[in-house]
């Protein structure tokens, strides 16, 4: 099985998009992470929802998780004003590296060796057009990649025990 045959199409933002927008798309289409593009269209970054939620949460709840439990309501229905007038560029870390990139022709287990490697619950998958440029095909995620894995298992008899 090739990433050819797993890839599908998948939600994604730019870098210039609308922060609040991206948490909404996250939230409504119950997505593990965002493809984010640049300018032309080139996969920049995986934008797990785990990093939104990371820029809600304020710093000295992250460093003293005992202070959430006496956060009033009023003040944890305006989480999300943490996102106000922010780009998806502004919403991943510094030190944040290229995306995942599987070739069309890579196999399962190569995908699943990046996608382990780098820790990411999405990859984009990309192939080479005619003029020898790359064309983003879409993504693969972790859960469909090992849903996809499993089905092997079970259709070949295989059982633990």
């Amino acid at each position: 099985m090739r990433a050819l045959d797993l890839v599908v199409a998948y939600e994604s933002v730019t870098v210039d998009s609308d922060a609040l927008d991206a948490a909404r798309l996250l939230a409504e289409h119950r997505l593990p992470a965002l493809l984010v593009l640049d300018e032309s269209g080139e996969p920049r970054a995986i934008l797990p929802a785990s990093q939104m939620i990371e820029i809600l949460v304020p710093g000295y709840v992250v460093e003293d998780p005992t202070l959430a439990a006496v956060v009033d309501e009023q003040h944890a229905d305006r989480l999300c004003e943490a996102l106000a007038d922010r780009r998806v560029g502004d919403c991943f870390p510094a030190d944040a590296g290229p995306p995942p990139v599987a070739d069309a022709h890579d196999t399962a287990l190569e995908v699943a060796a990046l996608m382990a490697r780098v820790r990411s619950p999405l990859v984009a998958v990309s192939a080479t057009d005619k003029g020898g440029g790359r064309r983003l095909l879409g993504a693969i995620t972790a859960s469909h990649l090992l849903a996809e894995l499993l089905r092997g298992r079970t259709s070949a008899g295989g059982s633990s025990g």
